[in-house]
């Protein structure tokens, strides 16, 4: 008799790893022994210290909030989704619970026995992978890195061993062969055809040998076997195998231990078995050099626009990567910015030489909008600025010409390597955003003393700057003189937080997906406009009116709102959840249809995506309304 209940639990499961990663059959085993539990919002599932029970866990419907408690005060780790596992402490370290679980709303979850999830998952590593790696995820805060360091410290992102290593290897899936009858001219000509450095002799469509460039100088250039001779004669036998599975750790380790630059990738992993792909040691090396610090070197060491086009396209497989591994935002968030600021100084450094003169006075080059918060995943149109130092006005002329001569060689160079111009012209080419510190002051003033809509445009850009390259006190002092300037104008916050509340909100009436209307991009989800901008306008209001100084990121701002203001902790946890999910959502979908990820087609999301999407919506309509009354706001939109 069918069991329906366990039925569905499947159909849920396979939908998230890693539970895609096994067979129906091994599935249904585990399906029919989960328990399914009920949560009231604010109920309990486990405490920190508690002794670790025989499940883990998976959200069905719902939400559960994972705090870490010290000295008596809760604090917010992370929020789990639908398809969210977490729970996974007891099957990876045997110890009591760190995190104590609780519903931040209705919730429906699947236990899942750890015995019996074990036996249905014997020798599976990628599941086990993916569980380790969302272990280390989940676990990553302050207060667990010296035991996490001690347990999967090649898990973590921050550790000299990157996570990198412990990807599966991205083995070439179409080899080139040939029948063990074949004669070497034979082999060497396919090996030529296909402008490769091996070919793999098979018998039956299993591996028995391997050729490469190296035995054909050593054995046919040297006479000892004539070109017409058999591959059997001079080919490697037996070959080394490995699984498909195989990370690059353990394919880098067969090939030092067995002094080997090839890899045999076969069905079962054995000889005995169909040849399904081929490792190399350069396939290796490519993606070991896809590290940051590898990557980091490379930006240092180019001399043209061209390597560091190279070098920035890596960041974008390393990104990739990271999503697929499941790395917390925040780090990958980290690594980018660090490679894009790296990017922009070098093209700096280039861009001076190709100058006449050294720069007249100091400088400063500042990056605006999402590089300046930090906040630059994918590539997107370029924002930036140059303040310099003051010079006597029969010298500014020639000191600004000479500026935007050096930001036309920078922005230039940036758009080659993959940031397009500013369609809106916001970059330190145009001589309205290439000034000196004294002009800066008066324009911020400006635009903070007399407000209207164009001030308040220029301004939410504008404000969200940070220093890539250059002087260090010029941009320090522009700071001051803005925080001096907005400390003695309330209307500037109306304006800013006008236009924090009038963003186009994400749902209809029907809490329906609400798309554009007309042009290109008709029936699309805008999710920068309608999830990201909202939140981001609401943080850099919250930081500049509670004057708080060198917090850029938006998830960095409501984590300060969250520490300052602790009556309000809860929604800004909210709202930081909520950025980063949106932002990673935004990253995947750019990554998957090679855009910025801005518009969504809403068809090809599952259910599941949806439903992520409307949960992270909440906290914009509660963050909304906090500022409608915080800065009284009921009369002035």
């Amino acid at each position: 008799m069918k069991n329906s209940i366990a039925e569905r639990v499947c159909d849920f499961l396979k939908i998230y790893p890693p539970f895609d990663l096994i067979k129906f059959k091994k599935l249904l085993e585990i399906a029919e022994q989960v328990v399914i539990v009920y949560l009231e919002k604010g109920d309990t599932l486990f405490k920190a210290d508690q002794p670790a029970n025989e499940y883990f866990y998976i959200v069905r419907a719902g939400a559960i909030s994972l705090f870490h408690t010290e000295n008596d005060t809760q604090e917010l780790v992370t929020i789990n989704d639908t398809g969210d596992i977490f729970g996974v402490r007891p099957l990876i370290a045997r110890e009591n619970y760190k995190l104590t679980a609780t519903a931040n709303e209705e919730t429906i979850i699947y236990a899942l026995p750890i015995k019996n999830f074990q036996s249905a998952t014997e020798n599976n590593a990628k599941v086990y992978k993916y569980l380790i790696t969302a272990f280390a995820t989940n676990a990553y805060d302050s207060y667990t890195t010296e035991e996490n360091n001690a347990i999967f410290k090649d898990y973590l992102p921050n550790t000299s061993q990157d996570i990198v290593n412990f990807q599966t290897a991205n083995y070439t899936k179409t080899p080139i062969t040939c029948a063990k009858t074949a004669t070497l001219q034979e082999a060497a000509s396919l090996m030529c055809t296909h402008k490769i450095g091996c070919i793999i002799v098979v018998d039956n469509k299993k591996p028995v040998g391997i050729i490469t460039n190296s035995d054909i100088k050593n054995k046919i250039a040297t006479g000892k076997f004539p070109i017409t001779t058999a591959v059997t004669n001079i080919m490697s036998s037996p070959v080394i195998t490995a699984k498909k599975d195989l990370t690059v750790a353990d394919g880098q380790l067969k090939m030092i231990k067995n002094s080997i630059g090839h890899l045999c990738i076969t069905k079962d992993g054995t000889v005995n078995s169909r040849l399904i792909g081929v490792l190399t040691h350069h396939d290796v090396l490519v993606t070991l050099g896809n590290t940051p610090s590898v990557i980091l070197k490379e930006i240092k060491r180019a001399n043209r626009t061209k390597k560091l086009r190279i070098a920035r396209l890596k960041a974008n497989t390393l990104l990739k990567s990271y999503l697929e591994q499941n790395i917390p935002l925040t780090h990958i968030i980290n690594v980018i910015s660090e490679i894009n600021d790296a990017v922009t100084i070098r093209a700096i450094e280039i861009a001076l030489k190709k100058m006449p003169t050294e720069p007249p006075v100091a400088f400063s080059w500042l990056a605006l909008g999402s590089q300046g918060r930090r906040e630059q995943l994918l590539f997107t149109d370029q924002d930036n600025a140059l303040v310099f130092e003051d010079v006597p006005e029969d010298k500014y002329e020639e000191t600004q010409a000479y500026f935007l001569q050096l930001a036309k060689y920078v922005t230039k160079s940036l758009n080659k390597i993959g940031f397009e111009y500013c369609e809106a012209d916001m970059m330190a080419v145009n001589p309205e955003w290439c000034k000196s510190i004294s002009k800066w002051k008066t324009q911020f003033q400006n635009w903070i003393l007399s407000p209207d809509d164009k001030a308040i445009l220029l301004s939410s850009i504008f404000f969200d700057y940070s220093r890539v390259y250059g002087n260090e006190k010029l941009v320090d002092t522009l700071s001051e003189s803005i925080f001096e300037a907005l400390s003695g104008s309330s209307l500037f916050y109306k304006f800013l937080g006008s236009e924090a509340v009038k963003s186009p909100t994400p749902l209809g009436i029907f809490k329906q997906f609400l798309v554009e209307q007309n042009g290109e991009q008709k029936d699309l989800f805008n999710i920068k406009s309608r999830g990201l901008m909202p939140l981001i306008d609401a943080a850099r209001l919250l930081v500049l009116s509670n004057q708080i100084k060198n917090v850029n990121s938006t998830y960095e701002r409501f984590e300060k709102m969250a520490e300052i203001d602790p009556n309000n902790k809860e929604l800004y946890e909210s709202c930081a959840y909520a950025f980063k999910a949106l932002s990673k959502f935004k990253t995947k979908q750019g990554l998957l249809h090679n855009n910025s990820g801005k518009f969504i087609k809403l068809e090809t999301l599952t259910k599941e995506e949806k439903l992520k999407l409307k949960r992270c919506f909440k906290p914009i309509h509660d963050i909304q309304e906090t500022l409608k009354l915080r800065f009284d706001l009921k009369n002035f939109i």
